[in-house]
């Protein structure tokens, strides 16, 4: 029995767009999160950054990409991407105080 290329690359693409969207749905719901902790911070006067808790997270993080096969370094880069327009949305919350 042979496998027809094109439907399992339809059906393997299908997956892909399926997960591609739940992390959408998940960032965006992360975000949502990271903005009211904008709030907060402003509100106090909090800086927008926390280094010791990036630094704590990009550890967590690293550990969990080797728990599930994926590139720790690749896991890092992606984070410190998403941190960096957290602070962006923090400091932009800091200024409209």
């Amino acid at each position: 029995m042979t496998t027809d290329p094109d439907e399992t690359l339809q059906r393997l693409r299908g997956s892909i767009d399926n997960i591609d969207a739940a992390l959408v749905f998940m960032l965006a719901e992360r975000f949502r999160c990271t903005q009211q902790v904008g709030v907060l911070k402003a509100e106090f006067g909090m800086p927008p950054s926390d280094p010791a808790r990036e630094e704590h997270q990009v550890a967590r993080l690293r550990r969990l990409s080797e728990e599930a096969d994926l590139d720790p370094a690749f896991a890092e880069k992606w984070f410190n991407f998403v941190v960096a327009e957290v602070i962006h949305h923090h400091e932009r919350a800091a200024e409209r105080r």
